[in-house]
């Protein structure tokens, strides 16, 4: 991520997101995009996570890590992923879409961080703005930074993501798993960009 997106830019993804689930839901197809319709921002390599909410709380969260397709096109297949391929929830339908809130969180490239115990670990963490990466053999999950508003005590957050990731609470106490962090540029409907 070099550059903040300008308040046009984040309006064309939110667009971009919105248009590629109406697409979806209409037709079953991906949305058409022509790179060069877009400003250099938006075609540059990019990672994002797509969240939907409603009125009773999230609806669906599909994102990626690493930065493999312009970022145009990846805010237009995590809100396909996050309405219609996220496994927590059926599938979005019809009556849902005018009640569905998206966000877009625009990640920064992963930084490992080398760590020697748990309190060091601890240490290094910046909660609230950190989003977290942890992997562990071939294994990897992650929450981003605002999952520390309903998890704010980085031992519980911590734990939580092992949870996620299918370890015990207390893996990360060990110096055994990779760890990154990442920061996001985060923006949504009826919402001012956030830092």
């Amino acid at each position: 991520m070099t550059t903040k997106l300008t308040s046009v830019e984040t309006s064309t993804l939110l667009s971009i997101a919105r248009e590629a689930i109406a697409s979806w839901l209409a037709h079953q197809q991906t949305l058409k995009l022509v790179l060069d319709e877009y400003s250099p921002s938006l075609g540059e390599l990019g990672a994002c996570f797509v969240t939907l909410t409603n009125q009773a709380g999230l609806r669906g969260c599909v994102g990626s890590i690493e930065a493999v397709q312009p970022l145009v096109y990846d805010v237009r297949d995590r809100a396909v992923g996050a309405a219609f391929q996220d496994p927590r929830f059926p599938p979005v339908t019809g009556v849902e879409i005018p009640d569905l809130r998206i966000e877009i969180s625009r990640l920064t490239k992963p930084r490992k961080i080398s760590y020697l115990s748990a309190d060091e670990l601890l240490q290094l963490l910046t909660p609230g703005k950190d989003g977290v990466i942890i992997k562990y053999d071939s294994r990897r999950a992650t929450f981003l930074p605002q999952v520390w508003d309903q998890l704010p005590d980085p031992e519980t957050f911590l734990g939580r993501l092992c949870l996620k990731m299918g370890l015990n609470e207390s893996a990360w106490m060990g110096s055994n798993l990779d760890v990154e962090v990442y920061q996001v540029e985060k923006f949504g409907e009826g919402s001012p960009t956030a830092p």
